[in-house]
């Protein structure tokens, strides 16, 4: 009996371990997508399909025609011909992979689904877990000199004048529980609320998308 305690506090402590390894390997994940980009890098030609440069050879010289034993000219020799290759109609695109942000090309950024009270401002349990690794990752030496805007995300239910509004003050609360939870420096965050203006999924109106409440951040630079 007293060794089940003991067993449940190292369960405990097991599991939170792997918690925080998770968390950050998630952080890690933010960090390169966040990491702004170094200079565009050309696409570099395969090896194996390196076209070389034509070289000159001189052109064999034509076999003189053979003569036959009585002084005319010899038969051809039977000619063979390689089979032609099968030609295969050209496959057809792979279709583009979805959307993870609606940042402009060349523009770090992440999207991150964020659960709040239904129309509040108000961050739930899950919602502060899944900022935690944001907040070790925009605290971390790779990006502490950048700064970042804050952008919150709305689907299409409701109005879209109230769903503006919602979005800046769930923005905010995003800037603020990460300047409060992990020391990031308020002014390194710009939070602004996007409202339906930019779908990650487009759809009518009133139509439910998770994967449109969202809060996006993108890397403003130094």
């Amino acid at each position: 009996m007293p060794r089940l305690p003991l067993a449940s506090a190292i369960l405990a402590m097991a599991l939170a371990t792997q918690g925080h390894a998770q968390q950050d390997q998630e952080a890690q994940r933010l960090i390169q997508q966040l990491s702004p980009t170094r200079g565009i890098r050309m696409p570099s030609a395969d090896p194996g399909s390196a076209v070389s440069s034509p070289s000159l050879t001189p052109a064999a010289p034509e076999a003189s025609p053979a003569l036959s034993s009585t002084g005319g000219l010899a038969s051809p020799p039977n000619q063979t011909f390689a089979p032609q290759p099968l030609t295969t109609a050209p496959m057809e695109p792979a279709a583009p992979p979805p959307r993870q942000t609606t940042a402009p090309i060349g523009v770090a950024a992440v999207s991150i689904t964020v659960n709040f009270a239904s129309g509040s401002a108000s961050l739930t349990p899950q919602a502060a877990a899944s900022l935690a690794a944001l907040g070790r990752a925009l605290s971390s030496p790779e990006l502490a000199p950048y700064r970042f805007r804050i952008e919150g995300h709305t689907d299409t239910v409701g109005d879209a004048g109230l769903n503006m509004l919602l979005s800046q003050r769930r923005a905010e609360a995003v800037r603020d529980f990460l300047a409060k939870n992990f020391g990031v420096q308020p002014a390194r965050l710009m939070a602004i609320g996007m409202g339906e203006s930019q779908l990650l999924v487009s759809t009518p109106d009133n139509m439910p998308e998770p994967s449109n409440r969202r809060v996006q951040v993108l890397n403003l630079g130094g």
